[in-house]
């Protein structure tokens, strides 16, 4: 993907033997990506979304998250 490590980061909201889903937002600045993988495959696909895809995400489920 590129030369930068991707720093995983899995959310506070997930649970320890749930279905939780890590990104790497460190590479957002460098590449404008997200990644995001399933925290249960580090080693399985990674998907990279835009930056701005994810903060419409992100944004779209808070209201579900209060």
């Amino acid at each position: 993907m590129t030369t930068d490590s991707p720093r995983w980061f899995k959310s506070s909201y997930s649970a320890d033997g749930g279905q939780c889903v890590e990104i790497a937002h460190n590479l957002v600045h460098s590449l404008g990506l997200v990644p995001v993988r399933d925290s249960k495959l580090p080693a399985g696909p990674t998907l990279a979304v835009s930056a701005a895809a994810f903060a419409a995400f992100v944004d779209s489920v808070k209201p579900a998250l209060v």
